[in-house]
């Protein structure tokens, strides 16, 4: 009798410490979804949303701006170049 005890008493400690762990396990899970695994940009001339794996990377005064093509840095660069003419 004591020893269908002591295995009662097992196999519900076993159980308590099982669903804690499982409980635990869905905790963690949906956070590491959450987690986007590429970075993207919006590109300031056309709008595109671009991978940053895939991105033209410009700088502007220390500041990186992400680019879908070479063709919309060169026009960022191009209304850069507009504005400071006028602006002189």
């Amino acid at each position: 009798m004591r020893m269908l005890f002591w295995l009662v008493l097992i196999y519900v400690g076993y159980r308590i410490v099982k669903g804690f762990m499982d409980h635990k396990k869905l905790e963690q899970e949906p956070a590491a979804e959450a987690q986007p695994v590429n970075d993207t940009y919006k590109d300031p001339v056309c709008g595109v949303y671009i991978a940053k794996d895939d991105a033209v990377i410009g700088n502007l005064e220390g500041e990186k701006i992400y680019f879908c093509s070479m063709e919309c840095l060169q026009k960022f660069q191009e209304q850069l170049q507009h504005k400071h003419q006028h602006h002189t």
